[in-house]
């Protein structure tokens, strides 16, 4: 989402793709790269009643319980009062409540598959309470979306965002499906590595996507930023003589031109 994103903004919206955000879509495609290879496989989960079972455990109880906890207190006592001024009240809500989203989606996926198989998914309860949980999910992930966009920096939300959402969404996975049980420490520290380097591709992609940097004037932007601040003469300097701290406000204020 992150590549396809960047890419057709700059085909298709006219959005300006740089030299450092063609870095970051490289640095996000080694770093997912690093994570597939390294990838645990997923745990077989065929049917609803094995999603229950899962969903029942005393460990993701509790995990759920805690996220919910949270989820309610930033909503109901830090957002109205820290909402405006921290930008990580918005979006740690729309993480924590995309745990439950992704979670739901993976159970509605095998409902889905269990319906074009016959089975009698429509009378499973699991599915309407999955139903219910994305459809909350997502309307609680767009409204606190679009209110941090509103107003926060977009090249700040998102790669934030996309930092704090995955590692609640990848600790959720450890947690309900338990994915990483059978890994082995190169295979850990493979997927974090790659973790990280996508991180670090999503920063350049959206950090400095405003800046006009390429390889045709990168020597003149190194040589610019390397340069001494420019001394000019006295002569033609303006002095702003600015006496408000002590002259009435209604007194004009004087500049003086040496020639």
């Amino acid at each position: 989402s992150v590549l396809c994103s960047a890419i057709l903004s700059s085909y298709l919206l006219g959005e300006r793709l740089n030299l450092l955000g063609k870095l970051g879509c490289m640095l996000s495609l080694v770093g997912s790269t690093m994570m597939v290879i390294h990838a645990p496989e997923d745990e077989e989960v065929t049917t609803l009643d094995e999603v229950c079972s899962k969903l029942k455990e005393p460990g993701f109880l509790a995990y759920a319980v805690i996220l919910l906890a949270i989820c309610l207190l930033l909503i109901f006592y830090l957002a109205p009062r820290y909402g405006q001024k921290n930008i990580l009240i918005y979006l740690t809500i729309c993480s924590v409540i995309g745990a439950f989203s992704v979670s739901s989606v993976k159970g509605l996926g095998i409902a889905i598959k269990g319906f074009f198989a016959g089975w009698p998914v429509l009378q499973h309860p699991l599915t309407w309470i999955l139903i219910i949980t994305l459809v909350a999910s997502i309307t609680t992930q767009i409204n606190y979306l679009n209110k941090s966009l509103d107003i926060f920096n977009t090249s700040l939300v998102f790669p934030i965002y996309y930092v704090v959402f995955t590692t609640i969404v990848i600790t959720t996975s450890i947690i309900l499906f338990k994915e990483w049980v059978t890994m082995t420490v190169v295979d850990i520290i493979g997927t974090v590595c790659g973790f990280l380097t996508i991180i670090l591709g999503v920063f350049l992609l959206h950090a400095f996507k405003d800046m006009d940097i390429s390889l045709g004037n990168l020597p003149q932007v190194l040589q610019s930023g390397q340069q001494a601040p420019i001394t000019r003469d006295d002569k033609n300097i303006l002095i702003e003589v600015d006496n408000s701290s002590t002259a009435p406000e209604d007194k004009p204020k004087v500049s003086i031109i040496y020639t």
